[in-house]
């Protein structure tokens, strides 16, 4: 009778020779985009369909590149059940929140100049965190590794969650100080044509052009989305605050746990990528040298806003602490 000498594997075989049992973040994240550098092209597809030249250009044909890109981890190592159960939480506070200043009908007591002034920065802010939420799913859609897309997918989540809660405040907000707050028009007409919205209506519209992932994630993650959020989550949270709108205070001031958390991410991967290939810093250089002055521009244009309301903040203190943050991050990333 013969014998079967083959020792049985210590570890899953997807993994490769570990050596240990993979965790159950990597068993439900590793490896799932069979289709990164298939030969000959990544879909089984004509090799001349659409979404394989798509791939072919602005992924496998991206600068951005390493040997390989499964090795990286999401620091917080979040999983779909993780992230639910995370932001549970996080959404039960801001359901509380909004119960209580409801209950106490804090929108009705709010000073009219300093309506005026949501009117103006607070409701329009749908539209572009909106376009923040699309550039995130298209990074998701195009990373080559699926560690990299929950990343991206979970911080598209997160703008969403914020655009829920702009949204229904200023449905309380229009009823409590007209319904006019509350119309689509109020949000879209200084988005479209406000000159405090231009600059930052420019770079986004740009950015959902920037095909190429590595120059997709550069921009959004690098430049655009960690000015927007400085500006808002903290700055504007701040702003609230000393105008007794503690509602937006502190929700804002909770938004700020799901920017840490894309900081976090970001910095992991461009540290990973540039340990694994140091010349990648000239093409991230490259690609900030272009995003970096956009956004830039975008927060100048919307920071005298700030000097609106009826206790101000000066434009340029809330230009100088979004520099003072970006300069941080980019610290962290080391480019």
């Amino acid at each position: 009778m013969a014998t079967n000498l083959r020792k049985a594997p210590k570890t899953w075989s997807l993994f490769g020779d570990v050596k240990r049992r993979p965790s159950p973040y990597e068993v439900v994240t590793g490896k799932f985009h069979y289709h990164f550098r298939r030969d000959p092209v990544p879909f089984e597809l004509d090799p001349d369909a659409p979404l394989n030249r798509w791939y072919l250009t602005h992924r496998e044909g991206s600068p951005f590149q390493v040997d390989d890109w499964e090795q990286f981890r999401d620091p917080h190592k979040l999983t779909y059940k993780e992230y639910v159960s995370l932001q549970k939480v996080h959404e039960t506070y801001v359901d509380g929140l909004i119960d209580q200043f409801e209950d106490s009908s804090a929108a009705e007591k709010l000073d009219e100049g300093w309506v005026s002034t949501l009117a103006e920065l607070y409701v329009p802010l749908r539209f572009p965190l909106h376009i923040l939420q699309m550039t995130g799913l298209y990074v998701g859609q195009m990373a080559p590794s699926s560690y990299i897309t929950n990343c991206a997918n979970f911080q598209a989540a997160d703008e969403l969650r914020r655009i829920q809660r702009i949204a229904y405040w200023t449905k309380v907000l229009g009823n409590a100080h007209g319904d006019r707050l509350a119309e689509t028009a109020t949000a879209r007409e200084p988005f479209e044509s406000g000159p405090a919205w231009q600059p930052l209506r420019k770079v986004l519209e740009e950015m959902l052009i920037a095909y190429d992932w590595g120059e997709a994630f550069t921009a959004l993650n690098l430049a655009v989305k960690p000015a927007l959020d400085t500006l808002v989550n903290w700055q504007f949270a701040t702003l609230a605050a000393g105008n007794d709108d503690h509602l937006l205070g502190q929700m804002f001031t909770e938004f700020q746990h799901d920017s840490r958390r894309s900081r976090d991410w970001t910095q992991a991967l461009t540290t990973y990528a540039l340990e694994r290939d140091p010349g990648l810093s000239k093409v991230l250089g490259g690609w900030l040298d272009v995003w970096e002055p956009k956004a830039h521009a975008a927060v100048v244009a919307l920071a005298p806003l700030f000097e609106t309301a009826p206790v101000p903040m000066a434009a340029d203190d809330v230009v100088a602490e979004v520099e003072r943050q970006h300069a941080e991050l980019r610290s962290g990333c080391g480019v």
